[in-house]
């Protein structure tokens, strides 16, 4: 075994530390750990079993299960079993709990009764980088990305899911009906076997449907009409072409150190309704008076975006490349130019489209304007099919052209859209091991990525000061 690294005989006495200190690192991230939550006032914050109980066995303090927690997430345990085994087994563990092993039940427990305390200890971090002025810089980027649920596609129901079942169902027993009448003719080729086998199917296939219509009695009284059963609060979300079980995390990050500023959990697919609450939490959260939030055309919608300009929030939002008339060949909306002075629109061709009226549509007051010159025009092919091409403005409508302006005189937000909030979810979901969440209803999965997401920023920030530093700035 020569020219090789020789390692030392098992049977060789060894000499360790005699301290369990010396084996953890001045600069090792579980003494952050250890700082962070020795100045919580987890009283305050409201965890379950910071007063003892007078009798009965004693519990664990909820500081030790806490700093079990973090460290877990901030090196990919999220298990409870796991991080019972490494609570057994890790040196760094073992100094964090000074040597406490409690069992996987009391690990998970802590998470499932104390989720309102953890999520407001994800906020306090985030206070915490507002004091070091980590956000100093006033662009924040906004996104949503689907997460995989506990629940999978086979035990998730939709209308669309319900109605191919059945209809497979429905020709699956149609044709073992016409084989047990092959059967019933005298068919050598249908043996006794095969009839009871036959029998078994269309009984199990019976059985199926009437569960399905249980299934159905429950779907059609849900809200959004769907149900799943594993975990009830998860829902169907199309992701990339793709369909998938979970839920829809929405993250604020800031442009300067991709720290996430501020997130929410919701199980609803799309990102229209998401901009101005993830914009006014990041407002609030971030401390910066005139802040710029940048987000993907799937969050344009024209009531969201009017919530940020009143409140102070400045927007740049590509509008939606959806045109029925420019897919058709005609000019899209775009083509025809507004004047504000006169309160007209000027066509493709030229003409005057005057206002005509106002009206009330799904809540929008809207202004109608059209040219009388359309039923002579010789580009009226080009243009509408119908008698006159009509344009509706919203009363609101401004607001909505300064952001494209904005966006226009800076396009580079867009890439910056990119490096700032893909790199978190990328992130996350490699320390999920692209896996699902361990825990089941919305209220556990907010818990469960307030926990990553605590991990992640505690990460950064000890990337961006150090562990000493951090040390410090949490005693301060």
């Amino acid at each position: 075994m020569k020219r090789f690294v020789a390692g030392e005989s098992r049977s060789q006495a060894t000499l360790f530390p005699e301290l369990l200190d010396d084996f953890v690192s001045e600069d090792n991230p579980v003494r952050a750990i250890e700082a962070f939550v020795e100045a919580l006032d987890l009283r305050q914050l409201g965890f379950k079993g910071v007063d003892p109980h007078a009798t009965g066995r004693p519990a664990y303090h909820p500081a030790v299960l806490l700093k079990i927690y973090l460290y877990g997430y901030l090196n990919c345990i999220q298990s409870s079993r796991r991080l019972e085994r490494e609570v057994q087994r890790n040196v760094e563990l073992m100094w964090l709990t000074e040597r406490l092993v409690p069992d996987f039940k009391t690990i998970a427990d802590f998470r499932k009764h104390n989720g309102k305390a953890i999520r407001a200890i994800c906020r306090d971090f985030v206070v915490l980088c507002r004091r070091l002025g980590l956000f100093t810089q006033a662009i924040v980027a906004i996104d949503g990305s689907k997460f995989k649920a506990v629940n999978n596609r086979d035990r998730n129901f939709t209308f669309a899911k319900m109605k191919r079942r059945a209809e497979e169902i429905e020709k699956s027993i149609e044709r073992y009906l016409r084989q047990l009448d092959s059967a019933d003719q005298g068919d050598p080729a249908v043996t006794e076997a095969q009839t009871a086998q036959l029998k078994d199917k269309i009984a199990a296939l019976t059985e199926e449907v009437q569960r399905l219509q249980a299934i159905e009695i429950q779907r059609t009284q849900a809200p959004d009409q769907q149900v799943s059963l594993t975990d009830p609060d998860a829902r169907s979300m199309t992701t990339r072409g793709t369909g998938l079980v979970g839920y829809n995390v929405q993250t604020a990050v800031d442009s300067q150190h991709h720290l996430i500023i501020a997130h929410e959990v919701t199980n609803v697919g799309s990102d229209r309704s998401q901009l101005s609450r993830m914009a006014k939490q990041a407002h609030d959260a971030s401390g910066i008076k005139d802040l710029s939030v940048v987000a993907d055309r799937g969050y344009f919608k024209g009531e969201e975006i009017l919530a940020c300009h009143k409140a102070g929030i400045t927007i740049y939002l590509p509008k939606p490349k959806t045109s029925p008339s420019q897919a058709k060949g005609m000019f899209p909306r775009e083509a025809f130019r507004f004047i504000p002075e006169s309160n007209e629109y000027h066509c493709p061709a030229g003409e005057r489209l005057i206002w005509r009226f106002k009206s009330v549509e799904k809540g929008q007051t809207l202004h109608c304007y059209w040219s009388s010159a359309c039923p002579t025009c010789a580009m009226k092919g080009k243009c509408t099919t119908g008698k006159h091409r009509r344009i509706k403005r919203w009363e609101h409508e401004d607001v909505l052209e300064a952001v494209q302006s904005r966006l226009n005189q800076k396009p580079e937000m867009m890439r910056l859209r990119r490096q700032t909030v893909e790199h978190p979810f990328g992130t996350l979901k490699a320390w999920m091991e692209s896996t699902h969440f361990l825990t089941r209803s919305l209220k556990s999965v907010s818990t469960e990525m307030s926990l990553h997401v605590l991990a992640y920023n505690m990460k950064r920030v000890i990337k961006i000061l150090g562990t000493k530093g951090l040390i410090q700035a949490m005693r301060a």
